[in-house]
C-alpha cells in the first residue's frame, strides 16, 4: 500500500465526502503532460479515440495548504499495472488530475452492528469507515489479504474485531469473504458493507442477500476492480 499526496489550487473545494465515497484520478496519458478527455454520451475518449487512464480511489481527507489544497489517496500497489507504476514512480510536482467526489456511505446512528468484508482494495474505504462510524457499535471486519502482502494500520475503534484472511494462491479472489460472510451474525440490526473484485462480490451477493436473508436495503456491496481485466 504505497500513500500519494496530491495537491494544488485547483483542489480547493475538493469535500472527503462520506465514508467509501471516491474521487477519480487521471494518470498523464505520455511524460508529464495531463491530456483532459471528453465525455461522448457513453464514455470518456481522448482526441485520437484513445481511451483515458482513469482509477477510482477512496478519499483519505482534504486539507488546505499555503498552496491550495492537499488530498491523500492509498494505492495497492501490485504487478505493472498503470496506477501501481504510477504509484512507485511518482515524485513531487508530477502532474495528475481528480474529479470528484462520489457517493458514500451514510451512517445511520441508530443501526446496532456492522460486518466490514473487503479485500485489499477495499482497505482505504474501510478505514475511513471505522473513523466515521459510532464508537460504541461493535463491527466485525473481515480483510483478504495475498500471502505476500502484509496487514497495514487500521483506525482504532473499539468496538472492531479486524481479522486478515489469507487467499490461498489457487483460490478465486473473495473465497475468504464469502466463508466468513456464511458464518458472521446478519441480525435485523447490522448492517453489511462489503467491497472487492467482481466476481467475488456478486458471490457474497447471493450468499447474504438470497441464501441468508438479509434485507438489500442493510447491504452496500461493491465491485472495485476485476480478475482479468487490463490495468486494474
Amino acid at each position: 500500500m504505497v500513500r500519494v499526496t496530491l495537491a494544488g489550487p485547483e483542489l480547493v473545494g475538493l469535500e472527503s465526502g462520506d465514508p467509501g465515497s471516491s474521487v477519480r484520478l487521471l494518470l498523464p496519458r505520455g511524460g508529464d503532460a495531463i491530456e483532459v478527455p471528453t465525455w461522448n454520451g457513453n464514455e470518456f475518449l481522448h482526441a485520437d479515440g484513445g481511451r483515458p487512464r482513469i482509477r477510482t480511489l477512496t478519499p483519505l481527507g482534504v486539507r488546505g495548504s499555503d498552496d491550495g489544497a492537499e488530498l491523500d489517496v492509498d494505492i495497492v500497489v501490485h504487478d505493472d499495472s498503470p496506477l501501481s507504476t504510477w504509484a512507485r514512480s511518482a515524485v513531487p510536482c508530477d502532474a495528475a488530475a481528480v474529479s470528484g467526489t462520489g457517493s458514500g456511505y451514510t451512517v445511520d446512528p441508530s443501526v446496532g452492528s456492522y460486518v466490514l468484508l473487503g479485500d485489499e482494495s477495499a482497505v482505504p474505504a474501510i478505514s475511513t469507515l471505522l473513523r466515521a462510524l459510532p464508537s460504541d457499535a461493535p463491527i466485525r471486519v473481515v480483510i483478504e489479504r495475498r500471502a505476500d502482502a502484509e496487514p497495514v494500520p487500521l483506525p482504532d475503534h473499539r468496538g472492531a474485531h479486524v481479522t486478515w484472511s489469507v487467499l490461498d494462491g489457487d483460490a478465486p479472489p473473495g473465497d475468504t469473504l464469502v466463508a466468513a460472510a456464511a458464518t458472521v451474525d446478519v441480525g435485523i440490526d447490522t448492517r453489511v458493507w462489503a467491497a472487492g473484485e467482481a466476481a467475488g462480490v456478486q458471490r457474497l451477493r447471493r450468499l447474504l442477500l438470497g441464501e441468508r436473508g438479509l434485507a438489500r436495503t442493510h447491504a452496500t456491496i461493491r465491485g472495485y476492480w476485476k480478475v482479468g481485466r487490463a490495468g486494474t
